[in-house]
């Protein structure tokens, strides 16, 4: 389990992938080294990475839900191989090990050669549903609220700083090289980033900068969620009639036990993925917070049992 530096920490990455650890240390309470050593303990121990992702919007993406059936000897297999392609995210194995859920980002202008060709073909795949992501409520530069109630309003503030809005055209080579790179690794230097680009250190600050506070860049923090209590995770698909959709959706990216709420096509309109200490803890979310929305006519749970990848690249 995390102590209340490592939330602290973990916390302040959330608010500010890049902030210096002498500014964190700052933040709280401690000394820089020691946030330094608590990062790389958490690091090297415990999986904890900071990615830099585009916003789909700006970057001429389309995020994909697919929900893939496999015969049981072959699930795995399957999940580990779509965990490696660079358009995926998100890779999980649920329903007893049979369906694997994944998240799959798709040029705006062309479709996908994953939905379109690659996954049809798999002899092993026994069914296919593609499902758009129409509008994300909760997820990406958002994060699951039992993350990020380690620090005060007061130390919050004091980690984001004076957002100044700005401008920012269509993404360049230059900008797509760079977020590759920190798909990686969030926390490079820029002398790293400038080697890896090919860019000068000037102008791998400068993207930087802009890109940052026009939203065209976030940064997302990965951890094994076991650390925070939660043994129970579960896809929740729902069907909501579309004059009630908004509401219902808006309200459930404000419950703690969800990390992901957004609205999708198909039979069910909308998702959600539940974090919860234990199965218990689940039944009474699902009977009593999920149960008071009467306008959810149908809820499918799907439990998680793997995650075969999370938001970045597999580790090389």
């Amino acid at each position: 389990m995390l102590d209340e530096i490592d939330r602290g920490l973990i916390h302040a990455l959330h608010l500010d992938g890049r902030a210096p650890f002498s500014r964190i240390g700052v933040v709280l309470g401690v000394s820089t080294q020691t946030v330094a050593r608590r990062y790389q303990r958490l690091r090297s121990e415990e999986g904890l990475r900071v990615v830099g992702l585009p916003d789909p919007g700006r970057a001429g993406l389309t995020q994909w839900i697919v929900r893939l059936t496999a015969q049981p000897a072959t699930a795995r297999t399957l999940a580990r191989s779509l965990a490696k392609r660079p358009d995926t995210s998100w890779v999980k194995l649920t329903s007893g090990g049979t369906e694997i859920v994944a998240i799959a980002q798709t040029p705006t202008d062309s479709p996908s050669a994953m939905l379109l060709h690659d996954i049809p073909r798999t002899a092993t795949v026994t069914a296919v549903s593609a499902h758009l992501m129409l509008h994300t409520y909760l997820g990406g530069p958002t994060a699951w609220h039992g993350r990020l109630a380690a620090l005060t309003e007061e130390q919050q503030e004091a980690l984001r700083g004076k957002e100044t809005a700005v401008d920012q055209g269509p993404l360049t080579p230059a900008d797509h090289a760079l977020i590759d790179v920190l798909r990686h690794d969030g926390r490079m230097s820029v002398t790293q980033l400038a080697v890896a680009t090919g860019l000068a250190p000037s102008t791998v600050t400068r993207r930087l900068d802009d890109l940052r506070a026009s939203g065209a860049l976030f940064f997302d923090v990965e951890i094994n969620a076991a650390l925070y209590g939660v043994t129970t995770q579960a896809f929740l698909w729902m069907a909501i009639a579309p004059a009630d959709l908004d509401e219902v959706a808006t309200t459930l990216a404000t419950h703690e036990e969800l990390a992901v709420v957004a609205a999708t096509t198909g039979p069910t309109n909308l998702i959600a993925q539940a974090l919860c200490p234990d199965p218990a803890a689940l039944h009474h979310y699902l009977t009593r917070r999920l149960g008071a929305q009467r306008a959810i006519r149908t809820l499918h749970t799907a439990p998680v049992l793997e995650i075969v990848k999370a938001v970045g690249p597999l580790p090389a």
